[in-house]
């Protein structure tokens, strides 16, 4: 395993140290149309972020009696994250209650009132002012443990509901967005994106358009991130999607007259990202007002005894749960592709 700049391809790094991890868990029910979104068990999408939770939490799950996975079996990214976890512990583990319709068991969780947010296609919802101003109050108040913070996310769909509002915040990305699936199922994401900007104008304030068209973990870790990385570092773990919450925390920065302090944040997801031939994640990240630093890391099931974990080499699932940051992490603590890959399986032989 290695951990390259996504612009340069240079050799990277996390910060050194130990490091807290936060999963900014929702629903949107945008994840409840057909054939958008593989992340999860057909029929329930929205309980995803839970099971995740649980997992990374207890490394097994309460709210159903299996993993999430892809129709195709693919186990959810969390694997990778709690398997990390195994070999070189993060500091603290918490989860961020950012709208679940269930909550999850025996985990530490942060609640802050927010309920899950409705389809874009008939509007998200969504009093993105608060939300925002909820992520800002948590990022001000959150008492770092370790050296930095991870946050994650895990939320169905949320690829889409990311293009949606980089869309309507006015960044020219329609394409780069990735997708769980391998093959992306772009009439239906275009056909949902183009309902949501049907609902919005031009003189609608930026939070307005959000209100409709986002969801609630991007709004929240926009605000969050503005707050708390003037105080720490902050690794922003995942793709796309997380690339979107940088936009909108620098679209939002005359909003709330705030800079970005992006000298402490970094951008973190893996090489099945960076390399997607289906998105481009260099580019939405060029559409900042600033240059971030974001890197992926190498990692590979080729050597698998089971089968299924080589769907995440031929572009199945790619990210998520914070996979990206967490093999940063290990590889900056000298965990190698082999010692990880025993790991997870260990985890699904287990189960």
């Amino acid at each position: 395993m290695k951990t390259y700049n996504i612009f340069t391809n240079e050799p990277d790094t996390l910060p050194s140290g130990k490091a807290d991890f936060l999963l900014a868990a929702s629903v949107t029910k945008t994840c409840e149309i057909e054939g958008i979104t593989q992340a999860g068990i057909p029929g329930m999408i929205p309980l995803t972020p839970t099971l995740d939770a649980e997992f990374i939490i207890n490394e097994r799950v309460y709210s159903l009696g299996e993993l999430a996975e892809t129709p195709t079996g693919v186990p959810t990214p969390a694997i990778i994250t709690r398997a990390v976890h195994n070999l070189t512990p993060f500091s603290s583990i918490e989860i961020l209650d950012l709208g679940l319709q269930t909550l999850p068991q025996n985990s530490p969780c942060q609640h802050f009132n927010i309920l899950p947010s409705d389809s874009i296609a008939t509007g998200a919802n969504i009093d993105a002012k608060t939300v925002f101003e909820k992520g800002m109050k948590a990022g001000r108040a959150y008492e770092l443990k370790g050296n930095y913070l991870i946050l994650a996310e895990s939320t169905p769909s949320g690829t889409t509901t990311a293009a949606a509002t980089a869309l309507a915040l006015g960044y020219e990305c329609r394409g780069d967005f990735s997708s769980s699936f391998l093959h992306v199922p772009s009439n239906i994401r275009d056909e949902t994106i183009n309902k949501a900007l049907s609902l919005i104008n031009s003189d609608m304030s930026n939070f307005e358009k959000l209100s409709c068209v986002s969801d609630n973990m991007l709004i929240f870790c926009a605000g969050f991130l503005m707050e708390a990385s003037r105080r720490f570092h902050v690794v922003l773990a995942g793709g796309t999607q997380m690339a979107a919450c940088l936009l909108v925390a620098d679209r939002l920065r005359e909003d709330v007259l705030m800079r970005v302090k992006h000298e402490n944040i970094t951008l973190a997801t893996t090489s099945w990202v960076a390399n997607d031939k289906n998105s481009d994640i260099a580019h939405i990240l060029s559409l900042l007002s600033y240059k971030p630093h974001a890197i992926h890391t190498t990692f590979s099931f080729k050597e698998a005894s089971i089968p299924v974990l080589k769907k995440y080499d031929e572009g199945e699932a790619k990210e998520g749960v914070g996979a990206g940051a967490a093999l940063a992490y290990a590889c900056a603590n000298e965990v190698n592709n082999a010692k990880l890959l025993e790991a997870i399986e260990r985890i699904l032989y287990s189960m």
